[in-house]
């Protein structure tokens, strides 16, 4: 029998080598028929006499990245369909896909013959679960092995086996912390947890997984034969009323209820752990059910994964222009911001050009490179020579003919109109006409900056997030007369570097920053209405959020804040700006010289480490305060997210961003709205419109027009619509250029 996906080669010992590579495809995943061709695979193994025991590894660099997710995407739409019909029929239909892969599995741990895993590349979710069904297992020493089941960053959980075979493998700390993490591991930490056998040179791989085979490896897993004992023994012991107590507790603390896969691994793994071993994959495969109706993984498959994986691929990226290849890249200002580009460019192997007034402020910012890889060395997480190669790619410079020959400029001077004007003038003096002029203002409208430009069609706008090394997402801002080639060269860019573009139009304080201002916004209202400031923080993290509006403020400087709305008040007359908000802000710059982290005091106060942050004791003094029982602590959740995505809603009624993928995924990257909800307006459909609506209406009566929702939200409630189909990013023959 031929197969399209693996090739089976028996060598002269009876060993078979199952090798996994699919066409078309730069890496491997399972999809339906690559798994009926590896149940063929297990059957003709197990079925001949001459075949001793088989090897499966890859033959692309990559072992696997695990289940193709239009499978479950597939297994998710069928049981929509059919669930109005028969919802008993259809969760049983469910849970029959659900267990497809963990069968096939458990077929290969059972078939009675020694199966090896060859791990050459990336492992990841059901790749590693087949791995730890195999009897033996064996990775490359290489910095490309990395094994992980990390199914619960998007709403599900390891439903293959892998809640049952790791605690089983290794101690049960390590593994509620691997398995509710989504830890990804190094061949040296998955051996010395026990999940791997051996670590071979990437040419004696092969051979190697071989040779286990012909020393007797036995064809039974551990949990299989007959007194098997737990590592770090049973739930039940000593050890045990240890571990379980404090982990339900933290896992409250870190998730405040809001991920239900992450409670449901802590379910299989305490419940499978009781139990036979064809038992306890009866109980994951059960909870692996039931997690893929919520809500919460509908939304995080769809924005964390698969809208996260098209932007990255491009999905905006106009058709028919050209890929650039980027030969020379060059930044203008070597501050904190353009010296993080220029960290993250010489990073993807491109040559850098970092300019500044004078060449000791431009040799700063090539030093800020220096100490981001040399503390990745310290950690082990890059070696010496691959910091010298990216030191020898930045070459510092005040000299604006040094930009010859650049690709692509990207301005990251002061935040200021005429310093802006200079830079851009001088560098397209020294610029090839189809060189790309990019902004990374974060304030003035790029159609504004544009017109210094003496070729509007190439100038772009490409806002990047601070940290610049840590923030994956990155804002490309289409001016009034930006043109494909522009928009085309900035994706390329932002993919060269490994972060996610979002495509969005021209407008005061673009889209993300328009939606952090909300949530700032709504929490000076708290503080001015009497919230006590510990509720608001504690409130916005029970709600999702990562940090605090508060801390959030002090993370971006209290007098940036101040200087924002003093410029909007400016700019848009004294309406614009809540004016109690404005003074409390006031208050806390120019009566108490609260700046926020950056001078060690803000709403916070920020004492020398190792001691931590923590809120500002005058915060009290500032209004009366309510009873902490008097404020209803769920609105308080509710109040920050809503306002959020209102703004989100009003920002596409506005076509300032026109893909709703964008929006989502922007909001969770840029600030981290609320993971599990899939993004601020994925929170709005998993609502529907008309009882958002309503709780928008409800807040409105109580806090102000804030709450207001726009025409366009009133009309989708009245028509049953969500974003996704309003604004469907997949509608044939639409063109998805922003306009």
């Amino acid at each position: 029998m031929s197969y399209t996906n693996f090739a089976l080669d028996t060598d002269a010992d009876g060993i078979a080598l199952v090798t996994w590579d699919m066409p078309g495809r730069s890496m491997n995943v399972f999809t339906e028929e690559a798994m009926r061709e590896l149940n063929a695979i297990v059957d003709k193994v197990a079925g001949d006499a001459a075949i001793k025991g088989a090897v499966i590894t890859s033959g692309k660099d990559t072992f696997s990245g695990g289940a193709d997710i239009s499978l479950l995407q597939k297994m998710l739409t069928t049981f929509a369909a059919e669930k109005g019909k028969d919802a008993e029929k259809a969760t049983k239909a469910l849970f029959d896909n659900a267990g497809m892969m963990t069968g096939l599995f458990r077929k290969l741990e059972t078939c009675g013959k020694p199966w090896v895993s060859a791990i050459n590349g990336t492992c990841m979710g059901g790749a590693f679960e087949l791995s730890l069904a195999c009897h033996g297992r064996v990775a490359a020493d290489s910095d490309k092995v990395k094994m992980a089941l990390p199914e619960v960053k998007i709403g599900i959980f390891p439903g293959a086996g892998g809640t049952q075979r790791v605690p089983r493998l290794t101690d049960q700390q390590q593994a509620l912390q691997m398995l509710t993490s989504g830890q990804t591991l190094s061949p040296q930490k998955a051996k010395s947890m026990g999940l791997i056998h051996e670590i071979a040179e990437p040419t004696r791989l092969v051979e190697t997984a071989k040779a286990m085979i012909r020393n007797g490896l036995k064809p039974v897993a551990p949990w299989d034969e007959k007194g098997f004992k737990l590592p770090g023994g049973q739930i039940y012991s000593p050890a045990g009323f240890n571990l379980w107590p404090p982990a339900i507790a933290i896992l409250r603390r870190e998730t405040y209820g809001n991920y239900p896969a992450a409670a449901a691994i802590l379910k299989c793994v305490y419940e499978g752990l009781l139990v036979p071993f064809d038992t306890a994959l009866r109980i994951e495969q059960r909870y692996f059910t039931e997690i893929m109706q919520t809500r919460e993984a509908a939304a995080m498959i769809r924005s964390l994964f698969v809208s996260l994986q098209e932007l990255n691929k491009g999905a905006r990226r106009p058709a028919g222009v050209p890929e650039t290849k980027f030969k020379k890249i060059g930044i203008l200002g070597a501050g904190f911001m353009g010296a993080g580009i220029a960290y993250v460019t010489a990073k993807a192997g491109i040559p850098v050009v970092l300019l500044d007034r004078d060449l000791e402020s431009a040799a700063k910012g090539k030093a800020h490179s220096d100490s981001l890889v040399s503390d990745q060395v310290k950690k082990g997480r890059a070696k010496p020579e691959d910091k010298d190669k990216l030191l020898s790619l930045i070459t510092p410079t005040a000299d604006y003919a040094d930009l010859a020959g650049c690709d692509l400029v990207v301005e990251a001077v002061f935040e200021d109109s005429g310093v802006k004007k200079s830079a851009t003038e001088q560098a397209e003096a020294v610029l090839k006409p189809s060189a790309i002029f990019a902004s990374n203002t974060s304030t003035i409208p790029i159609s504004s900056l544009a017109k210094n430009s003496a070729r509007p069609k190439n100038f772009i706008g490409i806002h990047f997030f601070s940290p610049v090394d840590k923030m994956m997402l990155v804002e490309i801002i289409l001016g009034k007369k930006t043109g494909d080639k522009a928009l085309a060269t900035a994706i390329d860019f932002v993919r060269a570097i490994k972060k996610t573009p979002i495509v969005v139009n021209d407008t005061r304080g673009f889209y993300v920053n328009r939606c952090v201002l909300r949530y700032m916004s709504e929490a000076y209202k708290m503080l001015i209405e009497g919230v006590p400031a510990p509720m608001i923080e504690n409130a916005a993290k029970a709600a999702g959020m990562p940090v605090g509006p508060l801390a959030l403020t002090d993370e971006t400087a209290i007098d940036l804040a101040q200087k924002i709305m003093k410029q909007t008040i400016r700019d848009l007359g004294d309406k614009a700006v809540d004016p109690k908000q404005m003074a409390l802000i006031n208050t806390m710059v120019d009566d108490h010289g609260r700046f926020g982290r950056k001078n060690g005091k803000g709403f916070y106060d920020y004492p020398a480490k190792p001691a931590k942050k923590k809120l500002w004791p005058g915060l009290r003094d500032l209004y009366p305060q309510l009873a902490p029982e008097k404020v209803d602590y769920e609105e308080l959740q509710q109040r920050l997210l809503v306002t959020i995505a209102l703004e989100a809603a009003r920002v596409m009624e506005e076509g300032i961003v026109t893909d709703p993928r964008e929006a989502d995924v922007g909001s969770i990257l840029a600030f981290g709205f609320a993971p599990y909800t899939g993004g601020a307006l994925s929170y709005i459909d998993g609502i529907g419109a008309k009882a958002f609506v309503k709780i928008a209406r409800n807040l409105q009566k109580k806090y102000g027009a804030e709450f207001k929702a726009p025409k366009l939200l009133l009309d989708m409630a009245e028509k049953g619509e969500s974003f996704y189909q309003r604004f469907d990013p997949y509608a044939k023959g639409e063109t998805r250029k922003a306009a």
